[in-house]
């Protein structure tokens, strides 16, 4: 697990300097304390941080074909790298390492862009080919890892994170009115965007070349996609010994490790599965860490108590207290854009935690997607099958009705949803609601959005390989929640800690056979998951089996109204805070008002706003 950094000028005269590297490498020395290294080569540069995981002798990066005329630098684990270095050997490459990034290397000798079809695992990185003067980039299925760009006339930059394409001197930092939006809908910034206009992200599935030719000089291919095709033919019985089977297989190879391993448990189904069974692949007790918080709501502890005492694993626990909000300035910094999801601060603290025990965790995450887990879904199924009406009616009957309704009662929320075409409805399960939004912002901000973040959703909801609106949902979220909330956070939170985090359960071999499953064993009458809960049944607990989602999120709600007040009062509830540049301080007030008085739980949304607040005020950002 790594940071990787480079950059490509167009001119081959023009020189990339170690300086500029360094700099780049050592604003993410956090992915990659162990080590560094560069390559240069006319008009290329890479450079890179290492955390060594595998291969700790010999690992070091940048690493080179057996001439020299091809470079990589990679961020990421290839699970299947042994059976891959095997299959090459054959073929008569030689290896002078024992890393899964020679294997990368050698693949891309043997098949050029092809290569990636190959690799089990979260990648992103970086081919220099000096003989095609080309770069080629590409990162893995589900974007476990992040990979950024920006190119323009002169050069071409990437990094692992924003922090180190932006230490490049001439990038255009205009802030993207659209990503804004998609970040108050939805709580992140999402498709390929950034809240820097220029600066992109390489998209899940997706590969990219990049060479000096005018006519050519990016080309973007997308190399896998998310195909949700139910298969009818197979048995409750057949799917359940088959997700038992190849679950199995997934976690044993994301258990390789050079160096001490654990695994987030959370007490849900999700990361109680995959401890049950690292415990029985292994032959020592599983290390475990768990956060937990004094509000009985928000606490899962007594079931991922249960998991560990069943499995007899080495646990930790940690509880969180309000004055967590201190974090804030950190996580803003740790993420280089606005970010919503308050989840980050307990991902933060379980990450910083168990790096005090092991260097690579394994987390449940992916589970709610792959199996219909969210409760949105629900939600969502009933309006869309409980509204009879059609689209033409419900958008004028709800939708004038919710522009009555005062925006403090709790009742507005439903009207939205109904007044929404069925088809549509995931697009517009938002944070700040378009007619919220149209209200939140400045009315000059407003009119610079060309396009909202629902146009994006819906046009993913239309463009669906999937025929059931379930299966929609749950392709909708993988390519968008799933990578630019879940991993993203993980991603940022881990790494800020030099923490390699894994998911088993997004190993793309797995996936697939979840994609084949048929949507009612998933959605089985309403019941959330029911085949991989069966599947799963004879290692995990009834309780744990059985108790409500409450997934990792923050009591934010009494945090807020009591702990927190002064801490608004002395930053959003100022009419100088540099927030209301882009927002309404009327109406952000009188959402505060709201909350504290407990009209509605505003606290999601409160927190959007310090976010953005604070993200204005590191990067001394104005209109």
């Amino acid at each position: 697990m790594c940071g990787i950094a480079g950059i490509m000028y167009f001119e081959k005269d023009r020189k990339v300097t170690l300086n500029v590297l360094n700099v780049m490498t050592d604003t993410i020395i956090h992915r990659g304390p162990d080590d560094k290294g560069f390559y240069f080569h006319d008009n290329i540069g890479l450079g890179f941080r290492r955390l060594s995981i595998i291969d700790l002798k010999t690992g070091n990066q940048p690493i080179s074909n057996d001439d020299g005329s091809i470079w990589i630098v990679f961020n990421g684990e290839i699970y299947n790298f042994i059976e891959l270095r095997k299959k090459l050997t054959g073929k008569g490459y030689f290896f002078k390492t024992k890393t899964d990034t020679e294997v990368i290397l050698h693949l891309y000798e043997e098949y050029r862009s092809g290569c990636v079809k190959y690799l089990r695992g979260m990648f992103a990185f970086a081919i220099w080919d000096n003989n095609n003067n080309q770069l080629f980039c590409a990162r893995d299925r589900f974007g476990i890892k992040p990979f950024y760009y920006y190119i323009d006339d002169q050069k071409f930059v990437f990094g692992s994170e924003i922090k180190s394409i932006l230490k490049t001197e001439g990038i255009d930092k205009t802030l993207s009115p659209e990503a804004l939006d998609s970040y108050f809908a939805f709580g992140y910034v999402s498709s390929d965007l950034s809240i820097f206009r220029e600066i992109k992200k390489l998209q899940p599935g997706c590969s990219m070349t990049i060479s000096s030719d005018l006519n050519q000089r990016l080309k973007i291919e997308k190399y896998w996609s998310i195909k949700i095709k139910a298969n009818i033919q197979k048995s409750e019985a057949q799917w359940i010994d088959e997700i038992e089977n190849c679950l199995l297989e997934t976690v044993n190879l994301h258990m390789i490790s050079d160096v001490p391993l654990g695994a987030f448990l959370s007490g849900g189904i999700d990361s109680s599965s995959v401890v049950a069974l690292m415990s029985k692949l292994g032959n020592q007790p599983v290390k475990t860490f768990s956060i937990g918080f004094n509000e009985p709501d928000f606490n899962e502890l007594p079931f991922a108590r249960e998991i560990a005492r069943k499995y007899s694993t080495e646990h930790h626990e940690l509880i969180l207290e309000p004055k967590s909000i201190d974090l804030l300035p950190l996580l803003v910094a740790a993420y280089d854009e606005p970010f919503a999801d308050s989840s980050a601060i307990p991902t933060y603290f379980v990450s910083k935690y168990t790096r005090e025990f092991v260097t690579v965790a394994l987390s449940g995450d992916g589970g709610d997607e792959l199996f219909a887990g969210y409760s949105s879904y629900q939600k969502l199924f009933n309006i869309m099958n409980r509204n009879i009406l059609p689209d033409a009616i419900n958008e004028v009957i709800f939708g004038r009705a919710e522009k009555l309704i005062p925006e403090k009662w709790p009742g507005k929320g439903i009207l939205y949803y109904l007044s929404q075409k069925k088809q549509n409805l995931g697009a517009h399960y938002c944070l700040w609601k378009e007619s919220e939004r149209k209200k939140l912002y400045q009315r000059d901000f407003y009119l610079q959005i060309m396009t909202r973040g629902e146009q994006y959703k819906e046009y993913l909801l239309q463009n669906s390989t999937s025929t059931d609106f379930i299966s929609n949902l749950q392709e909708l979220d993988m390519q968008t929640y799933m990578v630019d909330d879940i991993l993203t956070k993980v991603d940022r939170a881990s790494m800020l800690n030099s923490l390699e985090v894994r998911v088993p359960l997004l190993d793309h071999v797995f996936a697939e056979l979840t994609f084949s499953i048929p949507t009612d064993l998933k959605f089985h009458k309403g019941q959330k998951k029911y085949i991989f809960k069966k599947a799963m049944s004879k290692y995990l607990t009834p309780s744990v089996l059985e108790h409500k989602k409450q997934g990792f999120g923050v009591p934010l709600t009494y945090w807020f109204k009591d702990d927190l007040k002064e801490y608004i009062s002395n930053t959003i509830r100022d009419k100088n805070a540099p927030v209301y540049y882009y927002l309404d301080y009327d109406y952000v007030t009188r959402q505060i008002t709201n909350h504290q008085t407990g009209f509605r739980d505003m606290s999601s949304k409160i927190w959007s706003i310090l976010f953005f607040n604070e993200w204005l005020n590191q990067n001394n950002y104005l209109p």
